[in-house]
């Protein structure tokens, strides 16, 4: 496991289509130019692979039990990551609007959870996993994603570690300049408005 440098990251994800541009709604409300689609990257397994061993190389001195990411973003990448640091893998995902564990999976308590996500720009879908975890009993070692968006602000009280951090300008949609140009956004990704 060797971590990659950001050129290679970004070859990677040009590569594979992840960085999209366009005008787009984000989940978080807010408008963007730039749109990250992992989904792209994650359809190649060998470059899944590769930056998922990158990743996690940051918690490789970690004694992780479980990894776990929310549905949809994480679910692979929670998988490849728990193959590569040989532990468990779990997913949550959206039951009646919140974040959930379903399927009958389990946190036992004392164990070392890692929480992994594609993309972080506020953090939100991660705080509710987080809050599961700490719920369940488990031990959160941290928090590992492919990008970091969030300019520093994502904070969850554990380490955070990212593939490669991207500062893309955001805009609450009365104050976007796209939508002032008359650009029709459109909501990428997997969950709709």
């Amino acid at each position: 496991m060797r971590e990659l440098k950001n050129d290679e990251v970004l070859d990677i994800f040009a590569r594979t289509g992840v960085m999209k541009k366009g005008h787009f709604r984000l989940t978080s409300g807010k408008h963007s130019e730039r749109y990250l689609q992992c989904a792209q990257l994650l359809q190649y397994p060998q470059d899944t692979k590769t930056v998922c061993e990158s990743l996690a190389s940051k918690f490789k001195d970690e004694k992780i039990d479980v990894v776990i990411g929310p549905a949809t973003g994480g679910i692979i990448l929670a998988y490849q990551m728990a193959t590569i640091l040989g532990t468990r893998s779990l997913f949550t995902e959206r039951e009646e609007g919140k974040m959930a564990l379903r399927r009958n999976f389990e946190i036992n308590p004392g164990e070392k959870v890692l929480v992994v996500e594609d993309v972080i720009t506020t953090g939100g879908s991660v705080k509710e996993v987080l809050e599961i975890v700490k719920e369940k009993g488990g031990e959160i070692v941290g928090v590992a994603c492919l990008v970091n968006r969030s300019a520093g602000k994502a904070d969850f009280t554990t380490k955070l570690e990212s593939l490669i951090s991207l500062e893309i300008e955001t805009f609450e949609p009365e104050a976007c300049p796209l939508c002032a140009q008359g650009i029709p956004a459109v909501k990428p990704g997997s969950r709709k408005i």
